[in-house]
């Protein structure tokens, strides 16, 4: 499959062991991902479940078992498609082309995130919430901007350092505490504890799509 993928305009990473599997996408964040559930050390399930707390792109589950409770399975832990085996190379050619284009689509609105009465605009830099415009720092807009796009996702507070301050956490930086701290009063988050970008104690945060009517 691989091959076929390459002759048609495809660059592919192989990985045959699901140990490292989530590493491997954190370190490369391919397009989308095809993942097989039968995969030794750590099960497709598994990976689709840990995968969807940080990674926003297609995945496409395949199994050799035709079991309707595995679809479903794989569907509600976040797969976008979901293939029995066998499976020609031109099926699953077409399926990911289907994918990246819904993909695409998506894209060409994604710069911009409207929840009830808040809206964000990456292209203008702009925040509006309850029809009022809300001052941020660049390093408070990039960090909203990455938690309101991976919205009901708990986004680990290590993956929020290297994305916005581009190194490795260690375990003691609290800048990312800080600005969501900062945040939260511009956003009139004020509940204890937070309703709107909840606190994930021991991990990191969650944004709550729901929450933003003023």
């Amino acid at each position: 499959m691989a091959g076929y993928l390459i002759e048609n305009g495809f660059k592919t990473c192989v990985i045959n062991d699901g140990f490292n599997a989530i590493e491997t996408i954190k370190t490369i964040s391919p397009d989308l991902i095809v993942l097989d559930i039968n995969l030794p050390n750590k099960s497709g399930f598994d990976i689709c479940k840990e995968a969807r707390q940080f990674y926003i792109n297609p995945i496409l589950m395949v199994t050799a078992k035709d079991e309707v409770l595995d679809e479903v399975l794989g569907l509600e832990l976040g797969a976008d498609d979901y293939i029995n085996k066998p499976v020609t190379p031109r099926v699953l050619l077409a399926r990911i082309h289907a994918q990246l284009r819904r993909q695409m689509a998506q894209t060409a609105n994604a710069n911009h995130l409207k929840f009830d009465d808040l809206s964000i605009d990456r292209d203008e830099h702009s925040v509006v919430f309850a029809g009022e415009c809300i001052s941020l720092s660049t390093s408070e807009f990039e960090l909203l901007w990455v938690l309101a796009s991976h919205a009901g996702q708990e986004i680990l507070r290590q993956d929020l350092v290297k994305k916005i301050r581009g190194f490795d956490y260690d375990g003691f930086d609290r800048s990312i505490d800080v600005r969501v701290s900062r945040i939260r009063k511009k956003l009139q988050d004020l509940e204890n504890p937070p309703k709107k970008i909840k606190t994930i104690w021991g991990k990191g945060y969650l944004f709550v799509s729901n929450a933003w009517k003023a």
